[in-house]
């Protein structure tokens, strides 16, 4: 189950990694857009299907990747509380419930949709610019079976806690800073030191 968990975890984060520099394709298309709108007054045609195909493109594959690192919305103020076997047998109920019904769902409806618009090659009607859209809806099925591979992976965590009582330890990756900073801090703090250092960014050091 563990390697099963593991191989889950890093496929989910190379898809994630990967389509995360959608922001980049993204960001380039859009500054260019301001850049010959505003300056010299040519806008195209084709600026905003770029804006919303890439961010669509990296917010549906990076759903299986969110999943892997514990980070979606979790309404856990009660949740918080309960020990760890009591969290994963409930996780486990709701997987079985909603999860994988939704997914599934996802994967066939996205299945029908994607394959109706490669028959004919759609393109967009809302476009100036009328660009291809089919490869774009491929992406929901691709999506759907990632986030039911990395399920599959969440399920047999919540197993692997309820039988040791302690949830598996997720992959190394990257953080935010200031998570970082407030890691250290603690750390130092824990080990008796006078004085700890944590400097907040945004904010002037004394």
């Amino acid at each position: 189950m563990l390697g099963y968990i593991r191989f889950a975890d890093r496929l989910s984060a190379w898809f994630g990694k990967a389509f995360a520099w959608c922001v980049v394709i993204m960001t380039i298309g859009v500054g260019y857009e301001v850049f010959v709108r505003y300056v010299l007054n040519r806008p195209t045609a084709w600026a905003f299907d770029l804006s919303y195909i890439m961010y669509g493109t990296m917010f549906m594959m990076a759903g299986a990747y969110t999943l892997s690192r514990d980070g979606h919305v979790r309404g856990d103020f009660v949740y918080r509380l309960w020990k760890p076997t009591t969290q994963a047998k409930v996780e486990l109920v709701l997987y079985v419930l909603f999860f994988f019904p939704g997914i599934l769902a996802l994967i066939f409806a996205g299945w029908r949709y994607a394959s109706r618009s490669w028959r004919y090659f759609e393109s967009s009607s809302m476009s100036p610019a009328n660009i291809p859209i089919f490869q774009f809806k491929s992406v929901i099925v691709a999506a759907g079976i990632l986030l039911l591979i990395q399920g599959i992976a969440q399920v047999l965590r919540c197993i692997v806690t309820i039988r040791t009582g302690e949830w598996p330890r997720h992959e190394e990756d990257v953080e935010e800073l200031e998570k970082i900073l407030l890691k250290e801090g603690a750390a130092a703090l824990r080990h008796g030191d006078e004085a700890v250092d944590i400097v907040i960014p945004g904010e002037k050091r004394p």
